[in-house]
């Protein structure tokens, strides 16, 4: 099994993916149990003293002007966990707090946190162990980190609470700690703070959105060269002079997947036939200009997220000169920013990708296909309903497109007057890209379609191999009307999957 090594500094995207969704177990590194526990001698001096520390000898939040006696700090660090382990509403997925977990921990062994090494270890083990913690919807406001789903990862460590075993069934955290031979940690001063004070969660979501719209965004440059083909489209709109004059980076990629896919056809290029057009619509013409604005949005996330997964957020932290100071570095802003950026711009992929899959349907537009792409029209419906349940999602993806960054509401007493929301956005966008994801198959369904009924015209190469995938992979060609719902579905899982970007590129070679 993969192992991914975990030192003070330089954890990857792939190494949260590699943990996350691919189970690959953890090792710290030498140089990290080192920091670990330099960082924590520190923290074990100043507790010694009678000077009052911020998360090291005091109360938390709006409580930090009381200082703590020493016989009552490990209650307090216990406390601070079941308190904030206070989320509500359905559980989180498994992936998600994997992720969650993952990152917390790379924070940990930074060296800045004051955390001891078996802490940190022991976060290790119950990852290794396929355990999983219950972590709810609600709980973060995106600022003092992702406070409640982290204490209840936090939680768990202690032996408390529910966890999911690697069996997938919910037990109690104690059993499965014992089942394998996991001693339940003891907290002591500012380690409870420690494991909850981090922008973790939504920057694990933010991993993984970035990974998935990198596939999406491939798949819809494929599925709108498909439609361009099935609507008789020019691809002179494509050619790489006209996009060099406005160089937008990911406009010249979009533009140039399309144009690989649509290489050697022989259905574009037929504006002056029957029904004679000077330009195609918008929504075909544009789509480079849309699709590229998005990826251009990705890179600029994926910087921030590059900049995140260097950075060790905990307040107080722990600095090289033995200072242990206050910050604000736990604020979700950065982040919380770009995952609502992402959802705007998935919303907009959508939503062309929509207006492509309604122009295919409908007769006065489509250039010669029959409506709705039915068999037999009037008493068939063909896809009719596909594209109201693609606009269904559509109006979905408008609504989480709205910023959960622009919102903010107090709390600690108005000691905590300013939040980031960025776990929201984090929650929203996932939704988003899942409907992206039914929207680019319902597109993929009826351009295919379309296609094959453009009897007498050869489709490109590349578009032919996605045809006999799809059609491989239980997605239905032209016919009567029939239960639509389980093609639909068999699509979602073509393109979910990678299997239509994988079909492409066969041809193709890999796309931008």
């Amino acid at each position: 099994m993969h192992t991914v090594v975990v030192g003070t500094s330089g954890l990857t995207a792939s190494d949260v993916l590699a943990v996350a969704r691919g189970g690959a177990r953890i090792e710290l590194s030498a140089e990290a149990v080192a920091a670990l526990a330099a960082a924590r001698e520190i923290v074990d001096a100043l507790a010694a003293k009678p000077d009052p520390v911020y998360g090291v000898s005091t109360g938390f939040g709006a409580l930090a002007t009381r200082h703590i006696s020493q016989e009552l700090r490990a209650q307090l660090q216990r406390n601070i966990v079941r308190s904030h382990a206070a989320g509500m509403g359905p559980r989180v997925e498994r992936e998600v707090v994997r992720a969650l977990m993952f990152l917390r921990l790379k924070t940990v062994c930074s060296g800045h946190t004051g955390v001891r090494p078996e802490v940190a270890q022991t976060m290790a083990d119950v990852l290794n162990a396929g355990i999983t913690p219950v972590v709810h919807e609600y709980g973060s406001l995106g600022c003092s980190g992702d406070l409640a789903p982290l204490s209840h990862c936090a939680l768990t460590l202690m032996g408390e609470g529910d966890a999911e075993g690697p069996d997938g069934v919910v037990r109690p955290a104690g059993e499965l700690l014992a089942e394998h031979g996991i001693a339940p940690v003891e907290l002591r001063e500012k380690e409870g703070l420690a494991l909850l004070n981090g922008t973790d969660g939504m920057l694990g979501m933010l991993v993984m959105a970035l990974a998935d719209l990198d596939t999406l965004y491939k798949s819809a440059d494929i599925t709108a060269a498909l439609t361009l083909e099935a609507l008789l489209g020019t691809d002179k709109v494509l050619a790489p002079e006209l996009h060099a004059i406005r160089p937008h980076p990911g406009q010249g990629a979009s533009a140039a997947n399309m144009l690989a896919v649509l290489k050697g056809s022989q259905l574009t290029g037929h504006h002056q036939d029957d029904a004679p057009r000077v330009q195609d619509a918008y929504s075909v013409r544009c789509a480079p200009q849309v699709a590229g604005a998005g990826r251009d949005t990705l890179a600029h996330a994926r910087l921030v997220a590059e900049r995140e997964l260097a950075s060790a957020v905990d307040n107080p932290v722990v600095l090289p000169d033995g200072r242990v100071e206050s910050n604000g570095n736990f604020h979700g802003a950065p982040v919380a920013y770009v995952l609502d950026f992402l959802a705007i711009a998935a919303a907009d992929l959508g939503s062309i990708a929509e207006r492509r899959t309604d122009r295919l349907l409908d007769k006065n537009r489509s250039h010669g296909l029959p409506p709705f792409l039915a068999d037999d029209a009037g008493v068939d419906s063909g896809l009719m309903i596909a594209q109201y349940t693609q606009a269904a999602l559509v109006s979905e993806m408008k609504r989480l497109a709205v910023p959960a960054s622009a919102d903010s509401i107090p709390s600690s007493a108005m000691q905590e007057d300013h939040v980031s929301m960025g776990w929201s956005a984090a929650r929203k966008l996932r939704t988003a890209v899942d409907n992206l994801t039914r929207i680019i198959a319902i597109e993929l369904y009826a351009a295919t379609r379309a296609i094959e009924l453009r009897e007498g015209l050869t489709p490109a190469p590349a578009s032919q191999a996605v045809i006999e995938a799809v059609r491989a992979a239980g997605v239905q060609g032209p016919g009567p009307d029939r239960f639509l719902a389980p093609d639909l579905a068999a699509a979602d899982a073509f393109v979910r999957g990678g299997d239509l970007v994988a079909a492409a590129e066969k041809v193709t070679g890999p796309l931008q």
